[in-house]
Parts: structure tokens; sequence; C-alpha cells
């Protein structure tokens, strides 16, 4: 497990999210992880659970209160983005605005990465 500076920020709105998705989990020590995989209708796909299991080369960030935790190929996707939570009507979800993406979908839960 790593420690790291980065330049990836979460607004108060993602961290009082994040928050709460931790305390209602009923997981003592969880941690914020945040990950890619391939899929969606850009290419890769952004994935956000609340974990327990941490590798020994996971990237762990602390901001805001809370422990976040990317694997290495994922923070070089990552690296210089924002996370936002958006609650609307019609649905809530987790933003990332993310600097290394070229093009993104509709939603904003799938991206391509700059070449």
């Amino acid at each position: 497990m790593k420690k790291r500076r980065s330049k990836l920020c979460i607004t108060k709105n993602a961290a009082k999210e994040i928050k709460n998705h931790i305390k209602y989990s009923n997981k003592s020590k969880s941690f914020f992880r945040i990950y890619i995989v391939g899929g969606g209708c850009s290419g890769l796909k952004y994935k956000f659970i609340i974990g327990k299991k941490k590798d020994k080369d996971d990237i762990v960030l602390k901001k805001k209160g809370i422990k976040l935790v990317i694997d290495p190929i994922s923070f070089q996707y990552l690296s210089g983005s924002t996370i936002d939570f958006s609650e609307t009507i019609e649905n809530s979800q987790f933003i990332v605005n993310n600097p290394n993406a070229s093009v993104t979908c509709n939603c904003g839960s799938s991206f391509r990465k700059s070449i």
C-alpha cells in the first residue's frame, strides 16, 4: 500500500456522500475504492465501492476525512481529476471531471483516454 500526493480532488458534496455510504455500509475500517474497468459507451468506465481489503500495490489518498484507495493502473487514468456528487430528481451519481478524458458519454459514467 503506497501513500501518494495527488492532484485528485473531492468536492464537499462527494465527501459528504462517501462518508454516508461508509457509515451505512456497517463495515468497520472501510474505505472508498475508485477504479476503472473496460466498458461503457466510450470504452472505459468508472466504478466506486466501499471496501475493506487493500492490495499491497494500492495507492491510498486521504482527502477531506476520507480514505480513497486506487489501484496503480486506475490511478494513471484518474490523476488530476475531481470527483463530485450530483443529486437530481431523476438520479444521484458520482461524477468524475477527468482532464485525461478526450471523450465522455452523456451520462458521465464512461470515457476514452486522450492519446
